[in-house]
């Protein structure tokens, strides 16, 4: 065990040791660990939860664990780790673990931490378990951080290009371009050439680990099937019903129950429909996203390039890292006449804002359609915050005596 903990001590040093692109965050480190609150850090695999961790962590005397290695699940023995832990880590003020949701009986282990008063920081990439575990049996004793995929922002900050700067317009673009069809994950960034490769890697990964083999999944070709099926789909209404027909499912059950296997590990985002009758929001179809781009470009069957759906899904998770919360402070909408809002965002009881995408306003006929779209919203919704995200017009007008903003996606919105 001490070799096992000694192996890893090499591998948080040789982490540490390399540069990093530090993410934009509203946290203080500082403030952070000075809180005797667990820090949960969640988020998809691979978007950096543990190098957030590390550098929070720099500087300080903390111990690490991984439990992404199997020799350590293996030969896991609470009692003798602890003691290794002190050996191997003389006086540590922190202990960081790493991957969580891969330890049997992981909340009830860290709670006994918690309460013998280890300062912990915890990384996981399963959303309900690690959200419906945490609040069983450590309510009010954690502050959660998510973490995803690079923003726009944070890939132009890792290329040095400034969107302010008139002398790097052209790289704007083409850095805005390659981030809405790539994607932010960290690893592809710098090296696009393996952005395919990686990523489908990484989706079976996902499915196989963190779907199939946590829920005892049998028949992993029909998840298989639905998950490729809602990449290709994305940014599209769906329906359990609908899904089940299409894929020749067992069930609706079945459906509905795969549909939220993929929505754990931060894959998959359901978005319904406002309504403010909850029943009838529950009726309506919901839209589906995928939590990167890059995925699509990867793995998705997709047979035309549709920039649109890329710039739409860019946005929605965007809305996510800024903090709204689908069904509950995000949504879409179709008014009276069936025309479709992309994004309706909530602040308490009112709505806040209205938003459409659309990849390009130039044609009349769109344009027409996008703002005869966003009056119509905004007199049935009672909401004059109208806005347009585009790849790459701006501007703001008066139509139908209502102002909207036309913002394009690099300016930032």
């Amino acid at each position: 065990m001490k070799n096992i903990i000694l192996n890893q001590r090499a591998e948080r040093d040789e982490l540490m040791a390399r540069p990093y692109q530090q993410r934009d965050t509203k946290y203080n480190f500082e403030k952070l660990l000075a809180n005797p609150l667990i820090k949960l850090i969640t988020g998809p695999r691979r978007v950096g939860k543990s190098v957030f961790a590390l550098l929070m962590l720099q500087g300080k005397n903390f111990a690490y664990l991984n439990f992404d290695d199997n020799l350590l699940l293996e030969n896991w023995d609470e009692d003798l780790v602890m003691r290794m832990l002190d050996d191997v880590y003389p006086g540590y003020e922190y202990l960081l673990l790493d991957e969580i949701q891969n330890l049997p009986d992981w909340d009830l282990r860290v709670n006994k931490l918690y309460r013998r008063g280890k300062n912990l920081v915890i990384t996981g990439s399963n959303a309900k378990m690690l959200s419906s575990e945490m609040a069983t049996v450590l309510t009010g004793r954690y502050l959660q951080i998510e973490m995803l995929p690079f923003s726009l922002e944070e890939t132009m900050r890792w290329k040095n290009v400034n969107p302010n700067l008139e002398e790097q317009s052209a790289q704007v673009i083409v850095v805005a371009d390659d981030y809405m069809r790539n994607g932010g994950y960290p690893e592809t960034i710098q090296s696009r050439n393996i952005t395919k490769s990686y990523l489908s890697t990484l989706f079976d990964s996902i499915l196989l680990k963190d779907v199939a083999r946590r829920h005892k999944v049998r028949n992993t070709t029909d998840l298989y099937n639905l998950a490729t099926y809602l990449l290709s789909n994305f940014c599209n209404s769906i329906s359990a019903n609908d899904l089940a027909t299409e894929l020749g499912l067992s069930s609706v059950t079945t459906t509905k129950k795969f549909c939220d296997y993929l929505a754990e590990p931060y894959l998959f985002f359901y978005l319904p429909r406002f309504n403010n009758k909850m029943k009838l929001m529950k009726k309506a179809p919901n839209k589906v996203y995928v939590v990167d781009n890059g995925f699509v470009q990867s793995t998705a069957f997709n047979l035309s390039e549709n920039l649109g759906r890329l710039l739409e899904n860019q946005v929605f998770v965007e809305l996510l890292r800024r903090g709204y919360i689908p069904g509950q402070t995000l949504f879409y909408y179709r008014t009276r006449n069936d025309k479709e809002i992309d994004f309706v965002t909530r602040k308490g009881s009112k709505v806040e804002q209205l938003i459409q995408v659309c990849y390009d306003m130039s044609s009349e006929k769109t344009r027409k359609r996008e703002l005869d779209a966003l009056v119509e919203a905004a007199e049935e919704l009672l909401c004059d915050n109208l806005l347009v995200i585009t790849n790459d017009q701006q501007e703001e007008l008066l139509y139908k005596d209502k102002r909207i903003r036309i913002n394009c996606v690099s300016c930032g919105f």
